[in-house]
């Protein structure tokens, strides 16, 4: 009998190619090559397309050569220039041949390839492009599983069309301008360029689905990629500096979040995905945190992606997908062996998504969504407080807790889902049921925003009813997790509810939702502000201190950006403790730092180790870029200290500013908020506000009218 096939968890393959990879994403669609533009056979690189790879092989040669790189511009997710030339002759010192093959990627793939003659004499050659489709599942991909020449591939007339053989309504159409001689696997061409002179030819990669050629939008169109990226830079806060610096990032991240949403189109909701290469589909997780992250620039990803849930929350108890009534999913896929691997297209072992939910659509409110749009989901949120109640707390102690429901889910189900995430002080992993400390962080908040919402409709029973269970959980949370020897809370209770007594970057979370008394903060905050826990370039998931630590592991040491944004933010909220503020300018200034060194993109992850053995960030070989949360993670440290609260439907906005000094002057054009556009300026701890109402309240004070002097605070 084979091993069972366990869900999508922990970290991938290499992509291979032994080259750095080039990934470049929009919505459906995402791309991996080497730096060349080459997608090479045998590796997890691609072109794929709704989960499943519709190009395994794109190589272009120079009379049967590689060309030599020279550079790569990817001046948006979704587009790159890749610049070449063709090695000089023997017995000749430079190259005249400049080839450019500029990419754009949107459900399929429109090439330019140009080549550029610079010297004085017309100069013939031949260029092939070899291309090759196995219809793998993105899975199976990732997992390095895929098997290579899958696909039946034919002439017809100038095209090449790959058919899957396992579905034959499933397939790609290559085609090309330039008259090139089109072979099974290949389109040639034989040119002639002239001097000081430019030859140029296009290349068309369309995906078929259900018998059907899916239309590239890639080109002008209202509907193209570029065209949708601005339209919605149009709608989003711009969010600049005086440090060019941070601008840059705030830019990269505005670029980045932008592509990576989905827009599924026929009136469904447009919502966030969770990140490329391999996660460019609905989470349940990442997708919430990114959302609440993202709020800043555009409120409105974050309605469109509660709805998207709310379709898929669950129903009814199902152990192979882990559906229950009232649970978020946690993720969707719709490759070819997705059913396969999830028991069904949509899992749902998640133990944070469902609370996380109910957060969101309170924050949204508070935010500006239109009351319709959160009446509409409400009956949503209520499901998922009952989960919380009746499924979530399988075994009635008041905590929530997780435990797979047969031998092919995911053995941890909190943002940590690695098999070995989970463990005490001397690296002993806990065994199931688990109770994590930030889930139930997670809880007591989802709690207090689901009677924020029931008092909003006048329920005050259930609000109150509410409340009380909130601050039940509060008091359970702090007898039970509580480390009283070592001053910090478990990381986790086991099966036995003893303490998983690890210091590990959960506890940070805990900060964030409030769950912590300011007598615990402080204790924790000093030991958040360790150099076993703070590497200089962010909050390490695990402290060097630990049995398990491991800074080159994925989730036992390492740094993840939107774990440390969670961590500021929650420090942030504890401003009043001592050290906190401090600790997380600190936190901030390494994650910002990192930034740097990877352009202006954070990536999924990187490794942990610390800023005085090696003065940049090690990259993690296998981290997605751009992954949605690290790339919203940076609006999230702009909100944190600017101290930024709106509360839209009771007309008031809470600003408490304490910009880090390099930061400069911060500049909001064109929030949103509800019906309200406004602009906010700070430095330091001082602000000015304009465009807020005169029937608005700003920290507790009646605004000033639109047309009068902006607020000083």
């Amino acid at each position: 009998m084979s091993a069972p096939q366990v869900f999508n968890a922990g970290p991938p393959v290499g992509l291979g190619g032994g080259q750095s990879t080039i990934t470049l994403v929009e919505a459906n669609t995402f791309c991996l090559s080497d730096n060349l533009g080459d997608i090479h056979p045998g590796t997890a690189q691609g072109l794929f397309y709704r989960d499943t790879r519709t190009i395994s092989r794109w190589e272009l040669r120079v009379e049967g050569q590689h060309a030599e790189q020279l550079t790569v511009l990817t001046p948006e997710s979704f587009k790159a220039r890749f610049v070449m030339r063709v090695p000089p002759r023997a017995g000749v010192a430079d190259s005249t041949l400049l080839i450019v093959r500029s990419r754009l990627i949107g459900d399929g793939l429109k090439e330019t390839v140009t080549v550029h003659n610079l010297g004085t004499e017309d100069t013939a050659l031949r260029l092939t492009l070899h291309a090759e489709a196995d219809f793998a599942d993105l899975f199976l991909v990732k997992e390095g599983r895929s098997h290579h020449g899958s696909a039946e591939v034919t002439v017809a007339g100038s095209e090449l069309h790959f058919t899957d053989h396992a579905d034959p309504g499933r397939g790609l159409i290559v085609s090309a301008t330039g008259d090139p001689v089109v072979l099974p696997g290949a389109l040639s061409w034989r040119v002639v360029v002239p001097a000081r002179n430019q030859w140029r030819a296009q290349v068309f990669a369309q995906p078929v689905a259900g018998h059907r050629r899916v239309q590239i939008s890639c080109g002008a169109e209202d509907d193209s990629p570029i065209a949708r990226m601005t339209e919605w830079r149009a709608t989003a806060t711009d969010l600049t500096s005086t440090d060019p610096r941070l601008t840059y990032i705030l830019r990269r991240t505005e670029s980045d979040l932008g592509a990576l949403r989905i827009d599924e189109g026929g009136g469904l909701p447009t919502y966030v995905a969770a990140g490329a290469p391999w996660f460019m589909t609905l989470f349940g997780r990442d997708s919430l945190l990114t959302s609440w992250m993202a709020l800043p620039l555009d409120s409105e990803l974050a309605v469109g992606t509660l709805r998207q849930l709310a379709t898929l929350q669950g129903t009814t108890v199902d152990p192979i997908t882990e559906e229950e009534p009232g649970r978020i999913m946690h993720e969707m896929r719709r490759g070819p062996a997705g059913e396969r691997v999830l028991g069904g297209s949509v899992y749902y072992g998640s133990i944070d998504a469902t609370p996380l939910f109910v957060m969101l659509l309170a924050e949204c409110r508070r935010w500006g969504a239109e009351e319709s749009a959160v009446q509409e989901l409400v009956p949503a949120a209520r499901a998922a407080l009952d989960w919380l109640e009746h499924f979530g707390d399988c075994d009635d102690d008041g905590l929530v807790e997780y435990r797979r429901k047969t031998d092919r889910g995911l053995v941890n189900q909190g943002w940590k889902d690695s098999f070995d995430s989970i463990s005490d002080v001397t690296g002993r992993l806990a065994e199931p049921p688990i109770a994590l400390c930030e889930v139930q962080g997670y809880t007591y908040a989802a709690r207090l925003a689901g009677a924020e919402l029931a008092r909003a409709r006048g329920d005050e029973h259930a609000a109150t009813r509410l409340e009380h269970q909130a601050m039940a959980l509060k008091e359970r949370f702090d007898q039970a997790f509580w480390v009283p020897e070592k001053g910090w809370y478990a990381l986790a209770l086991d099966h036995r509810k003893q303490r998983v007594d690890a210091l590990s970057s959960n506890v940070a979370h805990c900060l964030w939702t409030g769950i912590v008394s300011d007598e615990r903060a402080e204790q924790l905050i000093a030991h958040l502000a360790d150099p076993n826990m703070n590497s200089g370039f962010g909050l390490r998931t695990l402290s060097a201190a630990m049995g398990a630590y491991n800074p080159m592991s994925y989730h036992n040491g390492s740094v993840w950006p939107h774990d440390t944004a969670l961590a500021v933010a929650g420090l942030m909220r504890y401003r009043h403790i001592p050290g906190a503020c401090e600790l997380a300018e600190r936190l901030a200034k390494g994650l910002l730092d990192a930034a740097l060194h990877f352009h202006g993109r954070l990536p999924e992850l990187f490794c942990g180790f610390g800023r005085d053995q090696f003065r940049a960030p090690v990259p993690y070989p296998t981290s997605c870029s751009p992954q949605a949360w690290a790339s919203a993670a940076p609006l999230l440290l702009v909100r944190s200290f600017l101290g930024l609260s709106p509360d839209v439907p009771n007309r008031t906005l809470e600003i408490a500013p304490h910009l880090p000094e390099r930061w400069g002057r911060l500049q909001l054009t064109d929030l949103r908020l509800g019906p309200v556009t406004v602009g906010i300026e700070a430095e330091g701890d001082t602000m000015r506000v304009e465009g807020l109402p005169g029937d608005w309240t700003l920290n507790g004070e009646r605004a000033l009218a639109a047309e009068q002097f902006p607020v000083d605070a």
